[in-house]
């Protein structure tokens, strides 16, 4: 027979160890314990109740020091991650403000952030905008960075000579030796994708990825990709840092120079649209190459964390177009409601209506005034209905996207023609 487990005597400081609390922690919550112990179960609730709250009480400094002492290594390994980046050559346009508000100033994590978007839209050229703060104002880490970067509350023209400044920096930085050969920013200063650019055809799109994101997220990268109808028709090239670039999927780099291999990949490629997904050394070993990469449209790199650089890849692949389909661009401005989620595109909604019967769930397209979006065909003369069923929630958003993309790209039908 097996024995049972010995009850846990929260009195005793080994028993909080055993369950995994520190020595230190587990000698203060055994001596709370002795301190305000269970009343036996026939005592007058009320001090039952009492010595609860009493016990509860005399934990509260012991549970904030916790707290505290989390948020501090929470920020610690938040400056160490800024140290590492910028110690390999891999930081961020901010990450050296935020060592700087630090350092300077004193602030803490959140300021410092603050601190640095401050500095950054002065150095930029761009007036003073806090999103952490009311309309019209800025948070004083926010509105000190500002200041260091240069900028002026009170000067009515300083806007226009920030941008020039920053203008004949960009201009000064192309110039200079390490970058004289190159026409356009680096990919690691490429801007973040969004839902913004003109969707573009898979056969005009390519996707770089960094060797150490593809083998951390292989299976969820190629998930996200098969699930885009015509993505086998896009360029997918994966780069090796050191070693060279070769097709996704493929077994081996063809043996060659590195930029002759990146030379074939896109030998013949007529791009619209590129992606670069890689961080590290495979994003410095893209910018060592970045005179090989075509000059197109819309240029972007993914940035951040992996849940955050999801989001980017999903937003890009969104915007892929399939042979013969065409689709309106443009920021869909989304909005959660308490009937459901809801996006907007020009003149057009389109929102969740609830589930279907017998089953599924309905999306509509409506115009600005509520009515029904009836009456509009695609360019080729197809009839668009407002109204599908989709059987997986999961493909909400994605749905309602394409949908209003559709709607917002779709001209009416002349009903009186057509009589």
């Amino acid at each position: 027979m097996t024995s049972l487990p010995a009850p846990f005597d929260p009195a005793d400081a080994a028993c909080w160890i055993a369950h995994g609390r520190r020595p230190d922690h587990a000698r203060t919550l055994a001596s709370v314990w002795r301190d305000y112990p269970d009343l036996p179960f026939d005592a007058p609730l009320a001090a039952r109740m009492a010595r609860s709250r009493a016990r509860v009480a005399a934990l509260r400094p012991f549970n904030d020091a916790i707290r505290d002492e989390v948020e501090r290594e929470r920020q610690r390994a938040n400056f160490a991650c800024i140290e590492r980046r910028i110690a390999k050559g891999a930081a961020e346009p901010f990450d050296g403000a935020i060592l700087h508000g630090r350092d300077r100033h004193g602030y803490d994590w959140g300021a410092c952030v603050l601190y640095a978007q401050g500095r950054y839209a002065a150095e930029e050229g761009w007036p003073p905008r806090d999103f952490s703060a009311p309309p019209g104002e800025t948070s004083p880490a926010y509105a000190q960075g500002f200041r260091d970067g240069g900028g002026c509350f009170d000067d009515l023209f300083e806007a226009a000579r920030r941008s020039y400044a920053a203008a004949a920096r960009r201009q000064n930085i192309l110039s200079a030796p390490a970058a004289r050969r190159l026409s356009r920013p680096l990919p690691s200063n490429w801007p973040l994708p969004t839902d913004t650019p003109r969707p573009s055809r898979w056969s005009k799109r390519v996707l770089i990825i960094g060797a150490r994101i593809a083998s951390d997220a292989s299976a969820g990268l190629r998930t996200m990709l098969e699930a885009e109808p015509g993505h086998e028709r896009a360029t997918i090239i994966l780069a090796v840092a050191g070693c060279g670039f070769h097709a996704w999927g493929a077994c081996d780099a063809q043996p060659a120079e590195p930029a002759d291999q990146l030379r074939a990949l896109l030998a013949g490629a007529d791009v619209d649209d590129l992606l670069v997904m890689a961080d590290g050394d495979d994003l410095a070993w893209i910018d060592d190459h970045a005179a090989l990469l075509p000059l197109c449209r819309t240029m972007e790199r993914t940035r951040h964390s992996v849940i955050q650089q999801r989001g980017q890849l999903r937003a890009w692949l969104d915007r892929g177009l399939g042979e013969g389909e065409i689709l309106a661009s443009g920021h869909i401005r989304w909005t959660k409601l308490a009937q459901g989620l809801s996006g907007r595109l020009g003149e057009f909604v389109t929102r969740y209506a609830g589930p279907a019967r017998p089953r599924g769930h309905r999306i509509v397209v409506e115009l600005a005034d509520g009515r029904p979006a009836a009456g509009f065909m695609t360019p080729q003369g197809e009839p668009l209905v407002p109204e599908t069923i989709i059987t997986n929630k999961a493909n909400l958003r994605k749905t309602m996207t394409i949908m209003l993309r559709r709607f917002a790209a779709a001209i009416p039908q002349h009903r009186d023609m057509a009589a």
